[in-house]
């Protein structure tokens, strides 16, 4: 199947004419039938039923159709950033990260690596999940993760980058946001949301703390949906730090407790380009300056 032969199927069932559709794309009508039976041929069905006064287009036509409108788009999208990419950058360096505020100093990276190496682009690749597969496949170049997440991976480098802690998210007005440190005690009473694929270091402490008979809880299917409902005002949930985007929207208060998480960035071991090395130097350099940050 070629670019063409999709162009010629697309504007036949815009027009549902073959001589009309030949015309719009400055085609001889015997050239441009060929083509589409050579389609159908290819595919094994038949696209359009032809008549008299024209084409219409059969069940399994129009369902393909549909799927070749959607392919064409995708690949004039693929070519028109592959003519950006190709004007502007030499290189290009993909991260995948669950949501933005995972890595919260990456754009802060990007502009400082911008600025000495502007022919590489930093491509941020947001994956809430499968971001692990992904990088096992070489489409990621740098993969942020747990470090209990790399322990079966082989074939690649990791790179510490900060430990992060458990804290309890609320609304602002809450009477827990007065608070420096959260216990479990302070909890009491409380609707704890839980689940929405939570590491096992947090899934430990919502354990503990459910097994104390004393808190309410249900589950939430993931984070966002999680923030919304304590947005709601149903609940409060404890979230690792990494996941604070420093809005200002909740209180994201410290959790007293002994469990926290090790974040660290994935590389493969056989990519050893300087503009790479050069990057995460930049991404590690600012977190290790980050002494206080809430993390």
């Amino acid at each position: 199947m070629t670019t063409k032969q999709i162009d010629y199927c697309i504007e036949v069932a815009h027009t549902l004419n073959f001589s009309r559709a030949a015309d719009n794309l400055f085609v001889s009508q015997p050239t441009f039938s060929y083509q589409i039976r050579l389609l159908e041929e290819e595919v094994g069905f038949t696209i359009f039923e032809r008549n008299g006064k024209g084409a219409a287009l059969t069940p399994a036509g129009a369902q393909f159709v549909t799927f070749l409108t959607s392919m064409r788009e995708d690949l004039k999208r693929a070519i028109e950033q592959g003519q950006n990419f190709s004007a502007k950058y030499k290189d290009s360096i993909s991260i995948s990260l669950m949501v933005r505020p995972a890595v919260y100093f990456l754009p802060e990276a990007m502009r400082i690596f911008a600025e000495k190496s502007p022919e590489v682009q930093i491509l941020p690749v947001f994956q809430y999940e499968g971001g692990v597969e992904t990088f096992l496949r070489n489409e990621v170049d740098i993969l942020f993760a747990l470090k209990e997440q790399t322990r079966q991976i082989p074939g690649i480098h990791v790179h510490d980058l900060f430990e992060s802690h458990i804290y309890l998210i609320a609304q602002r007005d809450d009477p827990l946001a007065a608070k420096n440190l959260i216990t479990g005690e302070d909890l009491y009473g409380r609707t704890l949301m839980v689940g929405g694929g939570s590491p096992q270091a947090l899934k430990a402490v919502q354990h503990r703390l459910i097994a104390t008979g004393k808190i309410d809880y249900f589950n939430s299917a993931d984070h966002d949906t999680t923030l919304t409902n304590v947005a709601a005002g149903r609940g409060v949930c404890l979230a690792p730090g990494f996941l604070n985007d420093h809005s200002g929207q909740f209180a994201w208060i410290p959790f007293d407790c002994r469990e926290s998480f090790s974040c660290v960035l994935c590389t493969h071991r056989d990519d050893n380009r300087p503009s790479l090395k050069a990057f995460l130097n930049i991404l590690m350099r600012l977190y290790a300056e980050a002494v206080a940050f809430p993390m």
